[in-house]
């Protein structure tokens, strides 16, 4: 009786992991591509600071707070956004604009959702993922997919040992057999999350291998002392670390999410 959960408990691990090794075998392809361009060929400013540390989530961050401190936005902590000064100084600047509408002002998570996946936003990480800065988004999700897939390969085995001891009214010396043949998918699925740590969650990361690198370049943000004045600090910061960084409380709830 327990053979009939042993089998799909194989299969589940069995090709979970297969899936994991050939998305592994992607990304370390990709990964040796890095040297086609070197990385100089893409300048590494704050919005790519921004990109390589929190994906396009932060590059909106950064701007909005940059627009903010130079007065072309207001950001309200009520979850509001209005423009002040219509005349944007960069592409992404004119995209936030041209995303407000022309009423001129909108919520801000509603900004901030479709400035995520603007193509100007986007495009930031297209050229860093060609210099091999960045990870290709693709490559991301499916990798963040199949290890959350072993996963719960790993948790129904469990599920369909415990089934199998239960349905079977196994115990003491009857289990055994169950216990070892069910160790086989446990072990395969524990074992491939094990390995995964070390070879494939660097690729779940917005940075690749060598965009780290660039990354831990990145002069350190001071944790205290930040003030408006200090517009460069202040912007480095929330590029590396987020709003979390920002002095200002009131700008911080801003960019806090807000319910609708």
């Amino acid at each position: 009786m327990w053979l009939l959960f042993l089998i799909p408990a194989c299969v589940a691990a069995v090709l979970s992991c297969i899936r994991l090794v050939r998305m592994t075998a992607t990304a370390d392809a990709l990964a040796g591509q890095e040297g086609l361009r070197p990385p100089e060929a893409v300048g590494i400013g704050l919005y790519e600071t921004a990109y390589l540390a929190g994906g396009p989530d932060r590059v909106v961050e950064l701007a909005l707070v940059l627009m903010a401190s130079r007065g072309r936005l207001h950001l309200a902590h009520t979850g509001w956004t209005t423009v002040v000064d219509p005349r944007g100084r960069s592409r992404l600047e004119r995209a936030v604009v041209a995303t407000v509408g022309p009423g001129g002002q909108c919520r801000t998570d509603d900004l901030r959702r479709a400035m995520s996946v603007h193509p100007t936003v986007l495009e930031i990480g297209g050229r860093l993922a060609l210099a091999g800065l960045a990870t290709p988004v693709l490559v991301q999700r499916e990798t963040v997919l199949v290890i959350r897939q072993v996963r719960q390969a790993l948790l129904f085995s469990l599920v369909l040992l415990a089934a199998a001891l239960a349905v079977g009214g196994l115990s003491g010396g009857d289990a055994l057999a169950p216990l070892a043949w069910f160790s086989l998918p446990l072990v395969l699925t524990s074992g491939t999350l094990l390995m995964a740590r070390v070879d494939v969650y660097p690729h779940t990361r917005w940075a690749s291998p060598v965009g780290q690198e660039v990354l831990r370049e990145v002069r350190p943000p001071r944790q205290h002392g930040l003030t408006d004045d200090d517009e460069r600090e202040l912007l480095t910061a929330v590029a590396m670390i987020g709003p979390a960084a920002l002095p200002d409380a009131r700008l911080r709830a801003a960019l806090r999410p807000h319910r609708s």
